[in-house]
């Protein structure tokens, strides 16, 4: 579901500063007593988190949007079955099952959100950011998305409309930002190295 709104104000860094919230210091107490009853294994912990933080990242969808601005058969089907388009290149797995990929463009930009938690697509993106777990951002984004885009430097034009789309349980999103302008001979490769995470969930150009 898309939230057309023409505003909004939010601050990166101004997110990692907040506290822990009630429900992570909850996952946390529940994470420590399970550890303690040998239930969870430590180690096993931490190679999930490396997994998804150092081995997926962002460079998963990186390839994806890499691929969608090189391939026009392969956006076609991105645009059409995002979730079968993504597994086609080998990234799939809880927390990416159903997608779906919004395109920007010189008249849209697509930012995402999850209002109700924080859904987000592990297995293309990686970890997500502390932000955007934040209630500021979750709410804001909502209410005054251009607010939230100057905070991260992104200035749109008043013609460009904005599109806040709320991610669930069920549908999760991957925005594919506006190939730059004289990247025509650059390689899958090359490009891939210019999305970033913040491009991908549309707090950023690329």
């Amino acid at each position: 579901m898309a939230h057309d709104h023409p505003d909004h104000d939010h601050d990166e860094h101004e997110h990692g500063q907040h506290p822990p919230s009630d429900m992570e210091l909850r996952v946390k107490a529940l994470e420590s007593l399970l550890v303690e009853k040998g239930l969870v294994d430590p180690a096993a912990l931490d190679a999930t988190v490396d997994h998804f933080e150092h081995k997926v990242g962002p460079r998963n969808g990186a390839r994806v949007v890499a691929r969608a601005w090189s391939d026009p058969a392969y956006r076609a089907r991105l645009r059409e079955n995002a979730g079968a388009a993504i597994a086609e290149l080998g990234f799939a797995g809880r927390q990416g099952e159903h997608m779906r990929a919004v395109e920007n463009s010189a008249e849209v930009h697509n930012m995402v959100v999850c209002t109700l938690c924080s859904c987000y697509p592990w297995p293309v993106l990686g970890l997500p950011p502390v932000w955007y777990k934040s209630a500021p951002y979750r709410s804001r984004a909502v209410i005054d998305p251009r607010g939230v885009l100057a905070e991260f430097g992104v200035t749109l034009p008043e013609g460009v409309e904005v599109r806040v789309w709320d991610s669930t349980a069920e549908l999760r999103y991957l925005v594919i930002p506006e190939r730059p302008a004289g990247t025509e001979a650059l390689s899958e490769d090359e490009l891939a190295a210019l999305v970033t995470r913040n491009g991908m969930i549309g707090t950023a150009r690329l």
